[in-house]
Formats: C-alpha cells, sequence, structure tokens
C-alpha cells in the first residue's frame, strides 16, 4: 500500500509537471497545489521567489505584493544544478521547505512553522518530500 501511495504521488507530481525559470535571480514557478510558507496558506499559481539577502526571500504572484519570508542557509548534498522548490507534504498540506537557483551551491532552506511542526506531531511523521521542478 505504501508503494502504491508513493507510486501516486509520484505520478501526480509529473502529470502536474510544474515549470520553473530563471531570471536575474528570480525563480518562476507554477505549483500545483496550495502550500503553506511563514504561516500563511497561499493557493496554487504562479509565484516569483526573489533572493532580497542572504537571509530573506520575497514570495509573490505576479499581480501581488507577495511576503518576506525568513531562510536559512543551506548546501546541496549532490552535485544536483537544478532550479526548484522542495515542499513537505503532511496528510495533503504541503510546506514550502527549500529554495534551489540554479548555478549556486548554496540554497535557501525555510525554517518549519509552529504548524508545521504540529502537524508532523500530530501524524507522527517526517513528511514527504515534494519537489517542483524544471523539466
Amino acid at each position: 500500500m505504501k508503494l502504491f501511495r508513493n507510486a501516486f504521488y509520484a505520478a501526480l507530481l509529473l502529470a502536474a509537471s510544474a515549470c520553473i525559470a530563471q531570471t536575474n535571480g528570480d525563480v518562476v514557478a507554477i505549483i500545483p497545489f496550495p502550500f503553506v510558507v511563514a504561516g500563511h496558506t497561499l493557493p496554487a499559481g504562479r509565484y516569483i521567489v526573489s533572493p532580497m539577502n542572504q537571509n530573506t526571500l520575497r514570495l509573490h504572484e505576479s499581480t501581488g505584493p507577495g511576503m518576506l519570508v525568513s531562510t536559512n542557509a543551506a548546501l546541496r548534498s549532490e552535485s544536483d544544478n537544478s532550479s526548484k522548490l522542495v515542499f513537505r507534504r503532511y496528510e495533503g498540506t504541503y510546506f514550502l521547505s527549500q529554495v534551489w537557483i540554479t548555478g549556486n551551491d548554496r540554497g535557501r532552506e525555510v525554517p518549519r512553522s509552529r504548524a508545521e511542526r504540529e502537524m508532523a506531531a500530530k501524524t507522527m511523521q517526517k513528511g514527504n518530500t515534494v519537489v517542483v521542478a524544471l523539466r
């Protein structure tokens, strides 16, 4: 059953096929599911992620003011050089976890919010990793 569920989620991701592009340090992503970041639930849609400084990202839709997100530094553990957004999923709720931009060996990690920690404790899970990446 667990294998079937993991295969289902992998197929769902491929079917959703989110797109990421890089422009002037910004990452543009089409996120096919609602997600939580910095205590706010955002709807599925097209988002622009802009590095503001070494500890802050700006996340916004093309038409909205957006929000600032505090982050920590993260290093790639592999030779993967792709642009991607990494989410953790608990019972259908997605939390933004990491942002990686092509050409950088360092990424940004979003600290777990209280809501995410509570959901992890409630479900007794580490959370499934979901990657929204360039094809």
